[in-house]
């Protein structure tokens, strides 16, 4: 799912949206198929999303909702569907490449076989044989053989080098869609699919290392009502910008994703609060301190404020406690009237 949907599914208004799919693809004579639901969720959940657009022409064309335009759209516009399309194509050129190889590779037994024969036969003959012109003959027969298993030999590793070079790029293929897959298209940041994973393994190595981790979660300040009054298109390109802030910030260990709609989260990997508080709070004062204008008009839309909480990884913490206790942070951050850092620890110990 897109974040933005992924973010409405859990949150108070998803029994609302679940509701109010299944009343409008039962107005479009849409059967409550898993993969039709899936893709109604998505286009009401996002209607101006690239997916949103299409089904909205499709439904306007008065094109049929069938299984196969299900499929379809299923295939362009879900990245698991993408990458599900891209196992598939890899599946068949990978089994056509082994074919090919294992059909070369009994070729070339077949002939070493009968070269081996050949030979033997020719020892025999050459031990009776004394008259020169029929030694003549068998050398004849040797070599014509010999150049015959040199072809073969040389068409197995033209065939060979020829498959590895394919299954390379189809190695590299295959690499960039799974990366296109745990990328988020809007902001070019590891979405929330990258984001859950990254965070299991970094959990699981500070414990492992008994060394620290710290998770921050980065909200868009008042981000609803600035896409409400400049639009989806703006709000995308404020997106973009604090994305591109946190992008810089993120240099290797740490990784940037888009959690949600406009929040965003970052892990440090063997980084203590206080470096994380520094480095969040240069992002905060860069963000904040940009005047923003709208692409189209070049009218100002006026700066943008961020804030934050964050987390250290603390001895027994899983993935999903440390989240939680992050999130917390980021509460007290908008409580306190927002544009602000919130560590973790000091909403645990105004709560003792």
């Amino acid at each position: 799912m897109t974040t933005q949907v992924e973010t409405a599914v859990r949150g108070p208004e998803a029994y609302g949206l679940a509701r109010r799919t299944i009343s409008e693809m039962e107005q479009a004579g849409v059967w409550p198929t898993p993969l039709n639901f899936e893709l109604w969720l998505h286009y009401l959940g996002d209607p101006e999303g690239p997916l949103g657009r299409e089904i909205q022409r499709v439904l306007g064309a008065g094109e049929p909702f069938s299984e196969s335009t299900a499929e379809m759209l299923a295939a362009e516009y879900l990245p698991r569907g993408r990458l599900s399309e891209e196992i598939r194509d890899a599946g068949v050129v990978l089994d056509r490449e082994l074919r090919t190889v294992a059909e070369a590779i009994a070729a070339a037994h077949r002939t070493h076989a009968d070269y081996g024969a050949t030979l033997s036969d020719a020892g025999r003959d050459m031990t009776s044989a004394a008259d020169p012109s029929r030694l003549k003959k068998i050398v004849t027969g040797l070599a014509t053989a010999t150049r015959k298993v040199q072809r073969e030999t040389a068409g197995l590793e033209k065939r060979l080098d020829s498959s590895t070079r394919e299954i390379a790029r189809l190695r590299e293929h295959l690499e960039q869609a799974r990366r296109d897959a745990m990328t988020d298209a809007l902001t070019n940041l590891a979405n929330r699919k990258a984001f859950d994973e990254q965070l299991v393994r970094a959990c699981v190595e500070a414990e492992a290392a008994e060394r620290t981790m710290t998770l921050a979660v980065i909200d868009i300040d008042h981000f609803k009502r600035f896409n409400d009054t400049w639009g989806h298109q703006t709000g995308d390109q404020v997106l973009r910008y604090v994305a591109s802030v946190l992008n810089r910030l993120a240099r290797h260990p740490r990784v940037a994703a888009r959690y949600g709609g406009e929040e965003f989260a970052l892990i440090f990997p063997a980084e203590n609060r206080l470096k994380v508080m520094e480095a969040l709070d240069a992002a905060r004062q860069e963000i904040g301190s940009r005047a923003l204008r709208r692409r189209s008009t070049n009218d100002e839309l006026g700066a943008i404020t961020i804030s934050a909480g964050l987390a250290q990884h603390r001895k027994g913490d899983t993935a999903s406690t440390l989240l939680e206790r992050a999130d917390e942070a980021l509460y007290a951050s908008k409580r306190g009237g927002r544009n602000r850092i919130t560590d973790a620890d000091a909403v645990d110990s105004v709560a003792a």
